[in-house]
């Protein structure tokens, strides 16, 4: 006899690959609702945002951050 939990993924395997990971995205996200965590990651966001904003610090494209850390990783 089957679980609920094995009936559930057999289910959930069957959806489109865009719809499992938007579940996938909304069950991580419940899981990380620590209401402290996400106080401190917000003002994380707003302080790098505000550098941004003020020129303290310039944006990187993301193929070139890549790069970077792959150079360094291969030092």
């Amino acid at each position: 006899m089957s679980t609920n939990l094995e009936i559930l993924e057999a289910e959930v395997l069957q959806l489109a690959p865009v719809e499992r990971s938007r579940l996938l995205e909304r069950l991580i996200a419940s899981l990380d609702s620590d209401p402290d965590v996400e106080e401190v990651w917000e003002r994380e966001a707003d302080r790098r945002e505000a550098e941004l904003e003020s020129g303290l610090i310039a944006t990187v494209p993301g193929q070139e951050a890549i790069a970077r850390l792959r150079a360094k990783l291969q030092r």
